[in-house]
């Protein structure tokens, strides 16, 4: 073969789709397309080409070797984070699962953080919680379970951080703050960075019935007690209240004195009474205060929300405590009936009570007499229940009013001898409504031949009794009741006329 211009030969051979395509016979020209691939393989480790055009950028830098000296696999695991089980990791949420949440932190997998240990709140959607490419910190719980996945917790990472804020806040006799996010036996639950248990009793100044309108509220509250290895942290809002209004609440107590008459709402009802809120602080009103009656449980005199007038019985600065009287504010039925009573008076009653000594006697809205049994019957009687019986209705004579020991002394015996009835009994028991012979004839009485008397007392307590047994004005026999001289039995309440 002749010789030829290397430069012919390259420039002879043909290109297809921009790269040279396989040559005719052989000689030089094969050599040639030999030394070309040899000067691409050179180049290739330190060109940048581009996807769009296949051009090689010519400037770009030629490396060789740039793990100075390190090996592969040695460079593979340098970028791996290293950690240990009960470390904190931080990573990025890659994918989120209505159970789980992935979480790129660096190492050969990716961790999983189950729905339950994503927040402190119950059955919560993981959606709510994190968000995709967002930077979360997670405690390792294991690096490889019986799958072999590494288990990651959210909150407890949380929990971690928020504990030893909590113990610097409670050292400092700081506060806390957190919105409600359950209720549950007994109180509330704050979120604090953990759960914070707020008591029932310690979340107002006065107790609260009802907590669930609390939930979603944010709450300031003192810490009271915390107890790392219980995982307990209890709050109290009160103590947080009554210190940012102590002094308001001093100067509250200071102008509250003995004997006001103040009107309140009454906040809440116990067993031994009901506490009022008097616009800043509660009181107490002792169930002995509540009624001059007797009452059985406050819950029969006053309800929560009641609007009611009392007085100031003490201010205990010290305690901070204050008594109040709601009967203070009423009128005194003792005082009322011996106001308008007089001794010798007739009264109607009812027996409520049989005693060895005797009975009692209702004559009043919450006033009850004594009848001894000396004064129950002109003969001997050896127990009450010879002649009186609980819950009958009857005619007893005042026969003496102790106002300062609130005693009353009553007789049946001598309210049959006659007497002037109360002032209360006159419109239908004085001596209008009774005839010539003493036979009662009603209030309403008329000699009109055409017109009838209606019934004695209609409507009245004392028309629905017999008169007292020993009635003797009426002719009444002691056992039966019945008129000895007309043969009338007792069903209009007779009493003797003055």
């Amino acid at each position: 073969m002749s010789q030829q211009d290397p430069t012919a030969v390259q420039t002879a051979v043909p290109e297809v789709d921009g790269a040279p395509s396989a040559p005719q016979g052989d000689g030089p020209v094969t050599s040639v397309a030999a030394n070309d691939t040899n000067a691409a393989e050179a180049e290739a480790p330190g060109t940048a080409e581009s996807l769009d055009t296949g051009e090689i950028d010519q400037d770009a830098p030629v490396v060789l070797d740039d793990l100075g000296g390190q090996s592969l696999s040695d460079a593979i695991d340098a970028t791996i984070v290293d950690f240990d089980e009960g470390g904190l990791v931080s990573g990025t949420v890659v994918k989120i699962d209505s159970d789980e949440v992935l979480l790129d932190i660096g190492y050969k997998s990716e961790g999983v953080i189950p729905s339950k240990e994503l927040s402190i709140r119950n059955d919560v959607n993981p959606a709510d919680v994190v968000d995709l490419g967002e930077q979360v910190e997670a405690l390792v719980l294991q690096k490889e379970d019986k799958d072999g996945r590494l288990i990651l917790s959210k909150k407890r990472a949380q929990y971690e951080r928020a504990w030893g804020k909590i113990e610097e806040l409670k050292a400092a006799e700081g506060v806390v703050e957190g919105p409600v996010i359950e209720v549950v036996k007994g109180g509330l639950i704050l979120d604090i960075g953990l759960r914070g248990f707020l008591p029932a009793s310690l979340v107002d100044l006065r107790r609260v019935r009802d907590l669930h309108p609390f939930v979603g509220r944010t709450l300031q509250a003192k810490i009271i007690e915390l107890d790392k290895n219980r995982n307990n942290v209890v709050l109290s809002r009160r103590a947080y209240l009554e210190e940012t209004q102590r002094e308001q609440r001093d100067e509250f107590l200071a102008n509250l004195k003995p004997g006001e008459v103040r009107k309140g709402v009454v906040s809440s009802v116990v067993n031994f009474g009901a506490f009022v809120d008097l616009g800043g602080m509660d009181g107490l009103v002792h169930v002995s205060e509540l009624s001059w009656k007797h009452v059985d449980h406050p819950s029969s005199v006053v309800q929560v929300g009641d609007e009611v007038t009392v007085q100031v019985l003490d201010v205990d600065l010290s305690r901070e405590r204050i008594s109040l009287s709601l009967k203070a504010t009423q009128q005194d039925p003792w005082q009322e009936f011996a106001t308008g009573h007089q001794v010798g008076e007739l009264v109607y009653g009812r027996v409520t009570k049989l005693v060895p000594f005797g009975a009692f006697v209702q004559v009043g809205d919450g006033i009850e007499g004594l009848v001894h049994i000396s004064e129950m019957a002109v003969h001997h009687v050896e127990a009450p229940e010879q002649v009186v019986t609980p819950g009958e209705e009857l005619w007893v004579k005042i026969i003496d009013i102790d106002l300062d020991r609130r005693r009353i002394s009553l007789s049946i015996k001598q309210a049959a001898e006659g007497g002037v009835v109360a002032a209360e009994y006159q419109d239908l028991y004085g001596e209008h409504a009774y005839d010539e012979q003493g036979n009662y004839i009603g209030p309403d009485y008329t000699t009109d031949e055409h017109a009838e008397a209606p019934e004695a007392g209609a409507g009245s307590p004392a028309a629905e009794a017999s008169v007292p047994a020993e009635a003797a004005e009426t002719g009444e026999t002691a056992e039966t009741g019945e008129t000895a001289d007309t043969g009338e039995t007792g069903e209009a309440p007779e009493t003797p006329a003055s």
